[in-house]
């Protein structure tokens, strides 16, 4: 199920930074106390209750100015807006009740999206009837904080979670969703085009054509998918300050992060660039079952090796990622696209694998008697058992007596012996290395 986004929102300057580094524990926003340091949404994960959730920290609203970068932050912040499931509208307590905040909240009501309402800087009682000015704004129970503090924290995160649903709030239920991700101009529309056998999206050889991320229903073998053409996503240098592109790159990487399989579409002529290394990183961190599909290889001239030696290429550039399979294809002529759909089952089929305790520790057994574990200063790694808590991707837990003895190349081995062992040769995995404590039976 697709993880819920939190959009983090209000004025310039009102904590929003380090209320986002606080919930997801680790210090990414930039935090200074001048008005519009943060410009760009950045992303994290958080838990709380047993619920995880992707937090947005945007840049602040400013909606009575009109400047370049001002007018960024507030469509930056808009688009978060419009893409997150709940959102946390952040005000200054100690500065009080604002014409800035009136407006904002404004906008928020006209999202018609649920809204936590958290008055932060209070660190002391003698701030805390500061809250009552903020009921004007008629948007909810307002809740005090300390963001630098930690206070009040959890009140605010129990509100949040309270309105995630139960299940995916999807309108497609339990579709498999499919995000196809790429830089402008590489084909995406064409292929979900060729996919769909109908033109649903704009194709142009103009980058930057699709500028929002567009959902189509179809059927594929008898099953439900949702096929997700998005906004091409390039580096932000080649993006103009004014240009709409900036503000639809929230939605590929936000469809990546919801989506179940994602197709990495590359340009066979240009090859494998910053860009779609950069690209196929994001999808990588987000462990999930992709498929590589080199479009417009119509264009290339082939001989018999042709094929080999792109994915000889490919696979350097793409070392972090050698699990990802590779089909070529022309989605003007419609060359392989009949087998997209075939791998990226393939792929997602290994993605959700889930593998019984006692069969993943005889084989943790059977690769520690092929290579010893190693050892430093006397100390020998010993590996006491293994879990699988999660699936998408599959995610092995190991406990073993000393994590700092687990070498890299030792665990890239057992890594490579369980791809080997249970057939995990398309998809992510991740391998988590824990200590054991001492009165564990």
């Amino acid at each position: 199920m697709a993880k819920p986004l939190v959009a983090v929102v209000g004025r310039p300057n009102v904590g929003k930074s380090t209320f986002f580094n606080k919930i997801t524990g680790k210090r990414i926003a930039i935090v200074e106390d001048t008005p519009g340091v943060t410009r760009d949404r950045i992303y994290a994960d958080g838990e709380w209750l047993s619920h995880v959730f992707t937090l947005i920290d945007t840049g602040g609203i400013e909606p009575m100015r009109d400047d370049i970068i001002s007018k960024q932050m507030r469509r930056q912040a808009e688009l978060a807006i419009e893409t997150a499931d709940v959102i946390v509208f952040l005000v200054d307590g100690r500065e009080g009740l604002t014409a800035a905040d009136v407006e904002v909240a404004e906008m928020l009501r006209r999202s018609k999206k649920p809204v936590v309402l958290a008055v932060n800087k209070i660190d002391h009682p003698k701030y805390a009837d500061a809250l009552y000015d903020f009921y004007e704004l008629g948007i909810g129970e307002p809740i005090t904080i300390s963001a630098e503090q930690g206070l009040g924290l959890g009140d605010v995160l129990d509100e949040v979670v309270a309105y995630f649903p139960e299940h995916s709030g999807d309108e497609y239920g339990e579709a498999t969703r499919v995000a196809v991700v790429g830089k402008p101009n590489v084909g995406k529309s064409s292929l979900v085009n060729a996919l769909l056998g109908d033109e649903r999206t704009i194709v142009s050889n103009i980058p930057g054509t699709t500028r929002d991320a567009i959902d189509s229903p179809f059927t594929y073998n008898g099953k439900e998918y949702v096929l997700v053409d998005t906004a091409g996503i390039r580096r932000k240098r080649s993006i103009e300050d004014e240009s709409i592109e900036r503000y639809s790159v929230i939605r590929s990487l936000a469809a990546i992060r919801r989506c179940d399989i994602a197709l990495i579409v590359v340009d066979a002529e240009q090859g494998l660039s910053e860009q779609d290394v950069r690209i196929a990183g994001y999808v990588h961190e987000e462990g999930k079952a992709s498929v590589l599909v080199v479009n417009k290889w119509d264009l290339i001239e082939k001989d018999t090796h042709t094929m080999n030696e792109f994915k000889k290429k490919l696979s350097v550039d793409l070392a972090f990622m050698e699990y990802v399979p590779m089909i070529f294809i022309s989605a003007l002529t419609g060359q392989r696209v009949n087998k997209v759909m075939e791998v990226a089952n393939e792929a997602y089929a290994q993605n959700s694998v889930r593998i019984s305790t006692g069969t993943l520790n005889d084989i943790i057994a059977e690769a520690v008697s092929i290579t010893e574990p190693p050892s430093d200063k006397g100390r020998r790694l010993r590996i006491y058992y293994g879990t699988q808590p999660a699936t998408n991707p599959p995610t092995f837990v190991l406990f073993v007596n000393d994590p700092e003895l687990m070498h890299f190349s030792y665990k890239r081995y057992l890594e490579n012996y369980f791809r080997k062992s249970f057939g995990l040769t398309k998809t992510p995995i991740r391998l988590n290395i824990r200590g054991k404590a001492k009165n564990d039976t």
